[in-house]
């Protein structure tokens, strides 16, 4: 299991370096860059106040975007080694500063999705498996089937309008730190959070219902019902860990996901969060930010996963790698 655990963290290292360079030269062939950005806001200024207009040329030498995109490459790596790992071409702010101010929002903003998630389809999906065809699974099915077909974002302006209109009440748009009000800042997360893990839950309970029924027809679970043992002792001991083994996989896909996709809830609940930080440096093509932020998150998941695959020997001890 060490052996096997090292190879997999040490094959993150040539991927990483493959994703480096795709997003690079990927960001490079964005159209209007930011040397167009920046002299497109000189030129602005300069019909307002009279400020002079830099040239293009002169812009793209001072951001170091006059050299091949190969020495680029190797100057932009070259920093992650002393710990630079991005700097934004529009100010002197740097990824790691913004990481340490940005990220822990949408850390928690996923971390209750994840948990609305996991709280209200894994306990629904087993019970609606061991009580398969009666009223209570039907209104369970079709809460999943609601769940994945209505847009998250959908849901978030409807919760942002119509309470506003029927109640003059709506969701702080106002970030409460979690150091200041502890209360406010969980009630100004919970909605969103709730609304994030809402699609995640139909996935993950219709596929743990769908094990559960697998798993309670096979033999061994039949042997554990003729020695006459309780309903919950069977599900819940000798079925569980083979239900979960599918469910890990969703749910170590979710992870990530949450972490990238927290944007559009971020954006319409007001949340000073890394999502909101990269739509603005995608829209001013920042190109250090996006790239940055793309390694992370990239590493991350590739991290993500192989913990995800040692979770299976965990729940199933049948499995061995080697």
């Amino acid at each position: 299991m060490a052996s096997y655990a090292l190879r997999r963290f040490l094959l993150i290292i040539p991927t990483l370096l493959i994703v480096t360079a795709v997003l690079f030269v990927l960001m490079r062939m964005l159209p209007s860059g930011v040397v167009d950005q920046i002299a497109r806001n000189q030129e602005w200024t300069e019909r307002s106040i009279g400020a002079p207009q830099a040239n293009t040329d002169a812009i793209r030498h001072m951001l170091g975007l006059d050299v091949p995109f190969y020495v680029q490459y190797v100057r932009w790596i070259g920093g992650f080694f002393h710990g630079d790992f991005g700097k934004s071409l529009y100010s002197s702010q740097t990824l790691i500063g913004n990481l340490k101010t940005k990220l822990p929002v949408t850390v928690e903003l996923s971390v209750i999705a994840l948990v609305f998630s996991l709280v209200s389809s894994i306990p629904l999906g087993i019970y609606s498996a061991i009580r398969q065809d009666t009223i209570l699974d039907y209104i369970g099915r079709t809460w999943s089937i609601a769940a994945l077909s209505v847009p998250g974002f959908f849901i978030a302006a409807l919760v942002m309008i119509y309470p506003s209109i029927w109640w003059g009440w709506s969701p702080p748009v106002e970030y409460i730190p979690i150091t200041k009000n502890l209360g406010g800042n969980l009630l100004q997360f919970v909605i969103p959070g709730a609304i994030m893990g809402l699609s995640g839950s139909g996935g993950t309970m219709r596929l743990t219902r769908t094990m559960t029924l697998e798993v309670l027809r096979q033999d061994y679970i039949r042997t554990a019902w003729s020695k006459g043992l309780r309903e919950r002792v069977v599900v819940l001991r000798h079925g569980m860990k083979n239900t979960l083994i599918p469910v890990i996989t969703i749910v170590g896909g979710m992870i990530p996901g949450l972490l990238g996709g927290s944007v559009i809830m971020e954006q319409i609940f007001a949340l000073p969060g890394m999502g909101r930080y990269m739509l603005d440096a995608i829209n001013m093509r920042d190109y250090n930010i996006i790239s940055g932020w793309n390694i992370f998150m990239a590493a991350f998941v590739m991290v993500f996963i192989v913990l995800t695959d040692l979770a299976y020997a965990y729940v199933d001890p049948r499995i061995r790698y080697r």
